[in-house]
């Protein structure tokens, strides 16, 4: 095996002296300079290669420079850009459709678009105080139910309804009426009444470790807020467009939701997100309530059309739903005493150490040419594009033991003395 340890060069000193004197640092020292990617590889500046298995957080859906996204980029680009939500444009009614159709809103369903995940959530946050104030029961609906360990973006509205303490606390107050309560079906029976005008879930909660629901929850949370009346948003930013082996993870548990948010891999790398609300949710954002300027531009709905429709017509949802068995194998196999189990669907995984050393073995396995993430200290999270087959996936297998035997000959020294 080749590795891909390299001394700190003159040319990396300069792109990190150069960032840490042009870049705002919220997101701390960057790890490589990269320069080029193609399939399931990037290169750095040095001209190093890596095996990409996180494909930008869960978004190069079709890996680097497929020639689907760039003909789409390209083709839209020369035709049109950009000319604001004043105007409709195919490629734009055209994506609206693809999600309804993706989604099984039915007619009745109807689509916002923003450009991140975070800016989905935001139109949805409006939705559930839109929803509060217009209750069958002629009474204001003041709460908004949201789970522990829960990520759902980090401008404030989305923050209120982000669980984690070092995110939002720097920022309070927030908007209020978001309510935490843990991951349970109990706390959430527990929780639920006619105030609640929303509950907001994530199916698979990635940012805390791709930590899976409790069995049955999505189904309970569907009876309960219909029961209350309360709205079902899910949170798919991660999970969706094939992800997990379904074009929408709510899809196994055979529910249907009141909203779900999108971006990420609906885009395959071009910055892009949307609501895509059902039945009677759909008619709460009115003229005026809401917006965005480049919101749906052609040349992001474009993209995201060619992108889904590649997925679509190469089985990539297919593919992830086995490559995803596999990989779990290929991780449980290794028979590493640092790995204590692996969660998650197809493939959004996520390995649970036995000690706190993600960030040990991402560095690791960085070094080794191996690009996965550590979720947090004791999570790594590895999330490759869909188009993944068997030679990405031995790639992986080799820098990954590899990784994990180099932090375990001194992590669990440390840990037994």
């Amino acid at each position: 095996m080749t590795s891909h340890a390299a001394q700190t060069s003159a040319p990396a000193q300069a792109w990190q002296g150069a960032a840490d004197r042009d870049l705002i640092l919220n997101a701390g020292p960057r790890f490589e300079l990269l320069v080029r990617g193609e399939g399931s590889h990037l290169w750095d500046g040095e001209g190093r290669r890596y095996l990409d298995f996180l494909a930008g957080i869960a978004v190069t859906a079709l890996g680097h420079a497929h020639p689907v996204f760039v003909e789409a980029v390209s083709r839209q680009a020369a035709t049109l850009a950009h000319v604001s939500n004043y105007f409709a444009t195919p490629p734009q009614l055209e994506l609206a459709a693809r999600l309804k159709r993706l989604a099984g809103t039915g007619d009745a369903g109807r689509v916002f678009f923003g450009n991140s995940g975070t800016e989905a959530n935001e139109a949805a946050f409006k939705l559930a105080r839109l929803h509060g104030l217009s209750s069958d029961l002629g009474t204001e609906r003041p709460r908004i139910l949201s789970l522990d360990n829960a990520f759902h973006g980090r401008t404030i509205g989305a923050l209120a309804l982000t669980a984690k303490a070092s995110m939002r606390d720097p920022f309070q107050p927030l908007p209020g009426g978001v309510e935490h309560i843990p991951a349970t079906i109990e706390a959430l029976e527990a929780a639920m009444d006619d105030r609640v005008a929303a509950l907001f879930v994530e199916p698979i909660q990635g940012e805390a470790g791709v930590l899976e629901l409790p069995e049955g929850y999505l189904r309970a949370a569907r009876e309960l807020t219909a029961k209350h009346g309360a709205l079902l948003i899910v949170d798919e930013i991660q999970t969706g467009a094939g992800r997990t082996g379904d074009w929408f993870a709510f899809q196994h548990e055979g529910i249907v939701p009141d909203a779900i948010t999108l971006a990420k891999g609906i885009g395959g790398g071009f910055p892009i997100g949307a609501l895509v609300a059902f039945g009677d949710a759909a008619a709460l954002l009115q003229p005026g309530s809401h917006g965005s300027t480049f919101g749906g531009n052609p040349l992001a709905t474009a993209v995201s059309n060619a992108v889904l429709e590649e997925i679509e017509q190469a089985g990539l949802v297919q593919n992830a739903r086995e490559r995803g068995a596999q990989l779990r194998e290929v991780v449980e196999g290794i028979g590493s005493p640092l790995v204590a189990g692996v969660r998650g669907r197809g493939l959004l995984l996520g390995v649970a150490l036995a000690v706190p050393v993600a960030g040990d073995v991402v560095a690791a396995a960085q070094r080794l040419g191996l690009v996965i993430n550590a979720a947090n200290p004791s999570s790594v999270r590895i999330a490759p594009a869909l188009t993944i087959g068997d030679a990405e996936i031995a790639e992986f297998t080799d820098l990954f033991t590899a990784a994990l035997a180099e932090v375990a000959a001194t992590a669990l020294t440390e840990t037994n003395a």
